[in-house]
């Protein structure tokens, strides 16, 4: 068999997902206690690359072999699946209807069809709306027999205490934590503040922090070096972000290296409960989501000040800087500076030199690869800008 999946990004997928796949695959992002990549890995025990936009390859090196599995970055790993996948020949795709999921080798000569259950991330809602399915996957899969180390007495734990896992390392004190409806999983240096009450199922990610008195309810995902505080609802933080003081975060997703200011919130709700409408880089306007609850997608290196408000359904690109009195609009584009009263530009090298000191505070250097990157989104994104 194989040693080497190839996560490739399914060019509609990759699209609708827009803009958090601006600064990663399909494949790298974070559904739940693992990103798609290190779900497969798991599952697989093989090595795990990405086949991915010409500009990001860099980042994301791709593999160069033929002796390869390609798998559409956008499903998530599941045992079954993984067992039907593992079993194909040279020369085999899978596929779910008219997608392709899978294939053996780099030539397509037969076709395959899997009539299983498939669990799949294509639009940047489904990614907090099956959080609770990827976290059930996602919990069995991390303890997998393993015990769990103990919960200290200050803590109340309501539910079955096999729905608590806690990584060595990870300090929680004065919480009240509600496994009855979904799984806890706190991982390796993780901290649960005094005060804090957590509704599973729920994911903290290593060295992250919820801050005290925070009101976490599930399904939420928050990825490694992540601070939160106040109330957050279905939601997923990728990593390295920061929603550390009150405010409310509900239905939404943010990427990496963001930061909500003080006393930030989010409307998840239209006030006359109609369905959502979200900002569509496919469409270039607003789709309608579906969903009732739909709160804000923030892509990676976006922050706004104290008492932002955004509006229900506000996309916002990646590297904005959000601030001002009153609702911005609900498509924010990236590169972008200001807020209600007036957005203009945000200079590459502004937003290199705010990105460099940030990395710093976590002993990180924001090095060339990154700034290549932000200099090509620059530039993919500029007609986003025009007449700011």
């Amino acid at each position: 068999m194989t040693q080497t999946i190839v996560l490739f990004d399914d060019p509609e997928t990759r699209a609708q997902l827009l803009p958090l796949t601006f600064t990663r695959p399909v494949g790298d992002i974070r559904t739940g206690i693992y990103t798609q990549a290190q779900r497969w890995k798991r599952f697989s025990g093989c090595e795990v690359y990405f086949e991915t936009q010409e500009y990001l390859r860099n980042k994301f090196k791709p593999f160069g072999g033929s002796d390869v599995l390609s798998i559409d970055g956008a499903i998530v790993a599941t045992q079954a699946l993984w067992e039907r996948i593992s079993k194909l020949q040279q020369g085999e795709a899978l596929y779910h209807g008219d997608k392709r999921i899978a294939l053996c080798g780099v030539t397509e000569n037969v076709r395959v069809e899997y009539t299983g259950e498939l669990l799949d991330i294509r639009r940047p809602w489904d990614i907090f709306s099956k959080a609770a399915e990827v976290l059930d996957i996602d919990y069995d899969l991390a303890v997998n027999g393993r015990r769990s180390g103990p919960l200290p007495e200050s803590n109340t734990l309501i539910g079955p205490p096999e729905n608590l896992f806690i990584e060595d390392g990870a300090v929680i004190e004065g919480a009240i934590i509600n496994v009855s409806k979904g799984p806890v999983f706190i991982d390796r240096d993780a901290e649960i503040m005094e005060g804090s009450m957590v509704r599973g199922p729920f994911y903290l990610g290593e060295h992250s922090q919820l801050k005290m008195g925070a009101k976490i309810y599930g399904a939420c995902v928050f990825g490694p070096h992540v601070k939160v505080g106040g109330e957050v609802n279905n939601s997923v933080i990728f990593g390295y972000s920061s929603k550390a003081h009150d405010g409310f975060l509900g239905n939404s997703v943010l990427g990496e290296w963001c930061n909500l200011g003080a006393d930030t919130n989010n409307s998840n709700l239209k006030n006359n409960y109609a369905q959502v409408k979200l900002w569509s880089y496919v469409k270039e306007g607003f789709v309608n989501t579906g969903l009732q609850f739909c709160g804000l997608i923030m892509a990676d290196h976006s922050k706004c000040g104290i008492n932002t408000m955004f509006n229900t359904g506000t996309v916002v690109g990646v590297s904005a800087n959000i601030f001002g009195a009153g609702f911005p609009r609900n498509f924010l584009p990236s590169f972008s500076w200001g807020g209600p009263q007036g957005m203009q530009e945000y200079q590459v090298k502004q937003a290199v030199q705010t990105a460099e000191l940030v990395f710093a505070r976590r002993g990180m250097v924001f090095d060339d690869t990154e700034k290549e990157l932000f200099a090509e989104i620059f530039a993919q994104t500029a007609r986003y800008r025009t007449g700011l």
